[in-house]
């Protein structure tokens, strides 16, 4: 799926840091006209591409293509991780020797996800300059709970110094790819079953809020080799990533600009009751929904 990250005309990219506690799962699998990059700083993020699984740990920098379908499936508890993206004016201006040549690339020659583990001295240095693009952006809270909800999000990326965060981007994606090109790429993808990959699959659908006994009839496996598969394959229980999912769907429909109520957006994501989404909320976030949730941003 084809991603609008709709970044405004002002801005060569974003920048900023996502925390488990405060941003909601995104877990759609999709791809966007803008190149990605991620630096890991706490915690474990893991996504699949090309059906194969990749977990990444602290210091990790990894960069997601154009044209690389990816999917975020689980992240810890704890996880931090910076998000920057650019755009293909951006790289085109700023890439124009041959070293730099890669960054134009839709997709990598590599297969999986091009990555490294930096060293301490390389993870500040990175860690540093991006902390310093921050300046001037927009409240910590309201990135986390607003970025990345598609076309039916009335949020857009704003920053109180455009042309200052576009030279900070210009030299973030200069820096860290010549980091990249001396750095240790890392090779600790798990190939997924095809019950796996096919339940990843059937669960995206909208429409998919069915028992476990239909979700492995339709993976062609029994129930207890599909629980027992996923979990060693994604690294977190069925229900869980099913829980997270559920999630995702209620910040979707919660944070659209038509009106829809508290309930509406809960039984809309595919929860039972009320009372599942409180519990699995709160696991999540460390406290109700009505304490943390704030007014729907007004439509543009």
């Amino acid at each position: 799926m084809l991603e609008d990250l709709k970044l405004g005309s002002r801005y060569d990219g974003f920048l900023f840091l996502v925390e488990s506690t405060r941003n909601p799962p995104k877990l759609k699998s999709h791809h966007h006209v803008e190149l990605e990059l991620n630096l890991v700083v706490t915690g474990t993020i893991t996504y699949v591409v090309n059906g194969r699984r990749f977990t990444f740990q602290p210091r990790t920098l990894l960069w997601l293509f154009p044209e690389q379908e990816h999917q975020l499936v689980d992240r810890s508890d704890n996880a931090q991780c910076y998000v920057s993206v650019f755009k293909p004016s951006l790289i085109n201006k700023s890439c124009r020797t041959e070293a730099y040549e890669g960054l134009k690339r839709k997709k990598h020659d590599r297969e999986g996800v091009l990555n490294t583990l930096l060293d301490p001295d390389s993870f500040d240095l990175v860690r540093k300059t991006m902390d310093s693009l921050m300046q001037g952006s927009l409240d910590p809270n309201l990135l986390n709970r607003e970025a990345g909800f598609g076309s039916g999000s009335a949020f857009s990326f704003q920053h109180g110094d455009p042309d200052g965060l576009n030279a900070g981007l210009h030299h973030l994606l200069l820096l860290c790819w010549r980091i990249q090109r001396t750095g240790r790429v890392l090779g600790d993808a798990v190939p997924l079953h095809p019950a796996v990959r096919r339940a990843l699959k059937v669960l995206s659908e909208a429409d998919w809020n069915r028992d476990l006994g239909q979700l492995a009839k339709a993976c062609g496996v029994s129930e207890s080799y599909l629980s027992r598969t996923f979990r060693r394959q994604i690294g977190v229980p069925l229900s869980r990533y099913r829980n997270s999912l559920r999630l995702s769907r209620f910040w979707e429909r919660y944070r659209q600009p038509d009106p829809k109520t508290l309930a509406e957006a809960v039984y809309a994501a595919g929860f039972g009751s009320y009372a599942q989404f409180y519990k699995v909320f709160t696991q999540v976030y460390g406290c109700g929904p009505r304490a943390s949730l704030a007014p729907k941003l007004p439509t543009q």
